[in-house]
């Protein structure tokens, strides 16, 4: 298996959240070609999960996992002597071929995981949820260990922050610019709301660092000379801690004149850690949240979180061959 190899076939397929559907049958192909007994599990219109077993152990106890899906835009591979380039060579089409390469290895040696990877990690775990689904529904289905793939420069993280997403709503009423007494601005109401959650004070843990709230999406209005009667933001907080406190004092704070929302949240988890590896926190969110069906959960993976989602998004060959030799040697202590 070479991982080099593997990593840019799969960056090369254009896999942008909701279209998985060509990488998933890919990757699927591909397992079925090394021996493994793989299944499609369907998620929503084409997109599907694939889960692959040796068939030698149809239950195993440690399982391989990461997503196929990417952000936007689309940016073909590229390499030189020490990186791979391209959308999800670090975030994470790495870190599935190194997954697969160490499955093979393990092979060799008599010992045998299971791999998942899932669709829609990048905008709202249905992947994750589906494939737990299958586990609940799978009365022999045996899996103990969980070691989840993100960029943490295999480093195993002790914690990972989670997510809590908010919509921010403002409605008013339509005017000529040149009467604003006449209609009622939406967008002040927003901005003035937005505001106030932007100086509002937020947890913190000394341990994992503080809570950060993004605004990620602003929009609203007509025209510049009509008063806006629409005002919509996207916020994303993430966690160090339980979301209840939080929540009131977003809705406290935000005021009467918004409509508050909480469309998503990815809990925040305290993880587990194998003796004798660097150890990080990972400021980000994953899959493992949806994954509770799946084992206990662990999070490591080659690439660096700082360059994935930017347009010089890569990751170090050495980093990936050192993966390899990481999972080998997790799966072996966990086993």
């Amino acid at each position: 298996m070479d991982a080099i190899t593997l990593t840019r076939q799969l960056v090369d397929i254009e896999s942008i959240s909701g279209n998985e559907a060509a990488v998933g049958n890919y990757l699927y192909g591909e397992l079925c070609r090394l021996g493994y007994q793989t299944k499609k599990m369907p998620v929503e219109g084409d997109r599907a999960n694939v889960y692959a077993i040796s068939p030698e152990q149809a239950h195993p106890a440690v399982v391989f996992s990461t997503h196929m899906d990417t952000v936007p835009p689309f940016i073909p591979s590229s390499e030189d002597t020490a990186r791979i380039y391209g959308r999800g060579s670090c975030d994470a089409k790495g870190i599935i071929a190194a997954q697969i390469a160490a499955s093979e290895r393990l092979r060799r040696e008599g010992i045998y995981v299971g791999l998942l990877f899932v669709v829609g990690e990048e905008r709202d775990s249905l992947g994750a949820k589906v494939a737990n689904e299958y586990a609940a529904n799978d009365p022999a289905h045996g899996c103990k260990y969980l070691v989840n793939g993100e960029p943490t420069e295999n480093r195993i993280a002790l914690a990972s922050k989670g997510t809590l997403r908010v919509e921010v709503t403002a409605s008013g009423r339509m005017a000529h610019s040149a009467y604003p007494e006449l209609g009622e601005s939406a967008i002040d109401k927003l901005i003035e709301a937005l505001a106030r959650l932007r100086a509002m004070p937020l947890p913190s843990d000394p341990e994992i660092g503080p809570c950060t709230l993004n605004i990620g999406l602003i929009e609203g209005g007509r025209a510049p000379n009509v008063i806006p009667d629409y005002a919509h933001a996207d916020l994303l907080y993430r966690l160090v801690g339980p979301s209840q406190d939080l929540r009131r004092q977003i809705l406290a704070t935000a005021g009467d004149q918004v409509k508050v929302e909480f469309p998503l949240e990815l809990a925040f988890l305290r993880l587990r850690t194998v003796d004798g590896l660097p150890t990080m926190i990972a400021a980000f969110t994953t899959d493992i949240p949806k994954l509770t069906n799946w084992g206990e959960p662990l999070l490591i993976g080659p690439g660096s979180i700082h360059v994935a989602h930017t347009d010089g998004e890569f990751i170090e060959k050495q980093q990936l061959a050192e993966a390899i030799d990481l999972y080998c040697a997790i799966a072996k202590k966990l086993i």
